[in-house]
């Protein structure tokens, strides 16, 4: 249940941050931060996760059009050169330098980092994709994001299936590796891929 009161008592000025594409064999890793406009519909939002796919796109949309977000990306290269968990900071990081912030802000994290340690406005929650309204809506501007950027390339790539597995290492994705190769958007520090590489 996302708690409205509890997420505006933090700060008058807040913006939730989440992020998609950790765990998948190819494609960028893309976070979202987002600020709810004060009369935002609440309850149409919930973790993009727990949304069927009609109703994220109909909530996807009327964030976009109604809130302040922006996008910060790390590509294939920057996931391999720094690791995961570095590389997802660098994209919300970038997403955030986007922002012309107020001193009262907060920012809310999904998850139990921080991407910037030294920023005691940086405020991690775990879970908070199912707490806080501005992180909900984060997970579903990055998921729809990165999912239709991963439709796109699979016009390129049609043998590997990213239409429907976004990159991630299902049975089919992994079977299409070890017939047609590993193409420039695959990531080669990620175990699968390396393991296929050292053959």
């Amino acid at each position: 249940m996302l708690k409205v009161n509890q997420e505006k008592e933090i700060s008058k000025y807040i913006i939730g941050i989440d992020e998609v594409g950790r765990g998948p064999l190819a494609g960028p890793v893309v976070s979202a931060a987002v600020r709810l406009s004060k009369n935002f519909n609440i309850t149409e939002l919930n973790d993009s996760k727990k949304l069927s796919k009609s109703k994220r796109e109909e909530v996807y949309n009327l964030i976009i059009n109604t809130c302040e977000y922006q996008l910060g990306i790390s590509n294939v290269e920057e996931i391999d050169k720094l690791n995961i968990l570095q590389a997802t900071f660098l994209s919300m990081r970038r997403a955030i330098n986007k922002f012309k912030l107020p001193s009262n802000y907060k920012i809310l994290v999904d998850g139990p980092w921080s991407f910037d340690k030294a920023n005691k406005n940086i405020l991690p929650k775990i879970k908070g994709d199912s707490i806080y309204p501005s992180i909900a809506a984060a997970s579903i501007i990055a998921k729809i994001y990165r999912d239709n950027l991963m439709l796109n390339l699979s016009k390129e790539y049609s043998n590997y299936l990213w239409e429907r597995n976004s990159g991630y290492g299902t049975k089919k994705h992994i079977q299409a590796i070890k017939l047609h190769g590993i193409t420039k958007h695959h990531r080669k520090s990620f175990a699968p891929i390396h393991k296929i590489l050292s053959h």
